[in-house]
């Protein structure tokens, strides 16, 4: 079983493989202050009852897959890996790692490697041009080549960062749910917030993803939009240009990258 682990922002997602399956899921918050001790407890409590692993701290485990857009949570991982799951090989996704996706960029190094592995898994699923819209923390916009390169992409603030932000600085707004408004003219002040949120970031989206297409490809039709991260569902029925919704599209990068770095004997 392969054990992936995708640390954002705000969140952790955790995915265990059976080859190329996806068996089993858990979704913590992503806290830097969590030693390496912690993170193991942690983990053990996710998986410590699963029926296809054992009882004890990685059995049943044998391989790890890891990125994170913040460093101090990956120093902590590495010692994870190191401390209680010192015979399971691990690739932590960072400068040096093969991911087989060329990253034309100023500065390589500072593209996030989320962003990376979503690119990964897109040419491997859907092939170029493409265009991975990932709604996290931030919404990313990430363009693929042809050829499959990494070729840049675009960072907006996410849907939450922005419904906190109408919270805190509107005297006479407050905190929402995230939800589907009864029409997009809203009869009171939350479904006013809710379609602004929604249909905004769809409008977003469409607006953002057609610009790309247009510099992807000579036919924008020709570029296949994907759409993934804990928030896509709330806007893929109003966003027109996204052509496939996959989930768990950062976990299956990891899978990959873990598969072109280990040697299986």
């Amino acid at each position: 079983m392969l054990l992936t682990i995708d640390v954002g922002n705000t969140q952790t997602s955790l995915g265990l493989f059976d080859g190329e399956e996806v068996v089993e899921h858990w979704r913590i918050s992503t806290d830097p202050r969590r030693t390496a001790d912690e993170l193991a407890v942690l983990f053990q409590g996710l998986m410590g009852r699963h029926p296809l692993l054992g009882d004890e701290l990685g059995e049943g485990i044998d391989g790890i897959a890891v990125c994170s857009t913040v460093p101090a949570v990956l120093h902590e991982m590495r010692e994870v890996t190191r401390r209680y799951y010192g015979d399971v090989p691990a690739v932590l996704v960072e400068p040096g790692v093969k991911t087989g996706v060329p990253i034309l960029m100023d500065n390589p190094k500072e593209v996030g490697t989320d962003r990376i592995i979503n690119a990964v898994a897109a040419v491997e699923l859907y092939g170029g041009p493409c265009v991975v819209v990932d709604f996290g923390t931030a919404t990313t916009f990430d363009a693929v080549s042809a050829r499959g390169e990494y070729v840049g992409g675009v960072i907006s603030p996410g849907i939450e960062i922005s419904t906190e932000a109408l919270g805190v600085r509107g005297a006479q707004l407050r905190k929402i749910e995230l939800a589907r408004p009864r029409s997009v003219i809203g009869k009171n002040t939350v479904e006013a917030m809710q379609s602004g949120i929604l249909y905004g970031f769809a409008g977003q989206v469409d607006g953002v993803v057609g610009r790309m297409a247009r510099e992807l490809a000579d036919d924008p039709d020709d570029v296949t939009v994907i759409a993934t991260g804990g928030l896509a569902p709330l806007v893929l029925g109003e966003a027109s240009v996204i052509d496939e919704h996959e989930p768990w599209l950062t976990l299956i990068g990891l899978r990959l990258v873990y598969e072109r770095n280990v040697t299986r004997g």
